[in-house]
This record gives structure tokens, sequence and C-alpha cells, in this order.
């Protein structure tokens, strides 16, 4: 059981038979009245977004999840193939589970894949990660109609948008999470 207090991004709790992520969470005054917090959770399973908010103080029950350090061997057609890094045990996870972390999965990788009960419930990869650019078209000085963006793929089949100065070949710093242009890494 956890308190409100307690609330972290990251945390699983467990409502109504279903686990829960805390995405977001803030806690509010208000000038009159009592606090609570408000919060944005996932749905582990569906990948559903839910706004809720909870009184201040009440005590709501947390999911055990086991985040593991696991590497990411390869595709084997329909599954992703990780390994555990403690007891070498492979274990093949759905596209649903690895979810929108494939655009960036790079073989050798290690990434945290958190369990509950020995499920798989999703995974995690690294909040920056460098990547190579594959193919982008070369940028055109003066050409600002994009707002000085171009697409440029990555070695990983990812497509995100980076400045005109990138070309094919160079390495980049991308967030994991939203895909977007970090900087480019001095070799």
């Amino acid at each position: 059981m956890a308190n409100t207090s307690d609330f972290k991004n990251g945390l699983v709790l467990r409502m109504d038979n279903q686990l829960w992520q805390i995405q977001e969470f803030q806690h509010v005054k208000p000038g009159k009245g009592p606090a609570f917090v408000r919060t944005k959770i996932k749905n582990v399973l569906s990948g559903k977004i839910v706004d809720k908010t909870f009184n201040a103080g009440v005590k709501v029950e947390t999911a055990t999840v086991d985040r593991r350090d696991m590497t990411y061997l390869y595709n084997d057609g329909t599954d992703f193939v990780f390994m555990d890094s403690e007891t070498f045990e492979q274990l093949p996870l759905s596209p649903e589970i690895v979810g929108d972390g494939s655009r960036f999965l790079l073989e050798n990788m290690t990434v945290q894949v958190s369990l509950n009960e020995g499920n798989p419930l999703f995974i995690e990869l690294p909040v920056t990660i460098e990547l190579v650019v594959s193919q982008t078209d070369p940028g055109l000085q003066g050409d600002r109609s994009t707002g000085g963006t171009k697409p440029a793929t990555l070695e990983t089949g990812a497509e995100i948008a980076v400045p005109l100065f990138i070309n094919t070949g160079d390495k980049l710093k991308v967030d994991s999470r939203d895909g977007s242009y970090l900087g480019r890494v001095n070799s």
C-alpha cells in the first residue's frame, strides 16, 4: 500500500484488478477545501491513458514490479527476444509489450524489463540513445519553410526530424521517449 505522498512517475498501482502506471502527478492544495493529487495513469496492458484524482492521504494498493536489466538479442519475426543479464535466460516479448520502444532497439542494447509475478509488463529504454543516420537528404541553406528541420532515417529504421546540417552517417543523441533529436555525438 502506498500513500498519495509516495506517488512518483513509474509507480505501478493495482486498481479494479488492473495494473496502472503513473505517467504524471501533481499535488494540488486549493485555497478552499482539502488537498488532492491529480494524476495521469496508463493501463499497463491496454495502453489506455486516464486522468484520475485522488484525495490527499488516500492509501492505494501498489503492484510488486521487478525491474531487470536485459539485453536485446534479435527479432524472430513475431517476438522480440531479450536475455536476462544475470540468469542468461532468453525471454520472448510480444510487440504489444515492447511498444513504441521497438523503433529504437539495437541488438545488444541493455533495457529494463518490468515484470509482475513473472509476467512481463513493459520495457524501458535508456532515456538517451545514440544512433547513426542511415539516410537523409542534404539540407539546403535558406530552405526554412519546414522550420529548419528535415526527416532522417536512423539505423533502426525509425524516422525523426533533425536540423538541416545533419548528414548521412552522423551519430545522434535521440530521446527514446518521444523520438526527439537531442544533439550530435562528436566522434
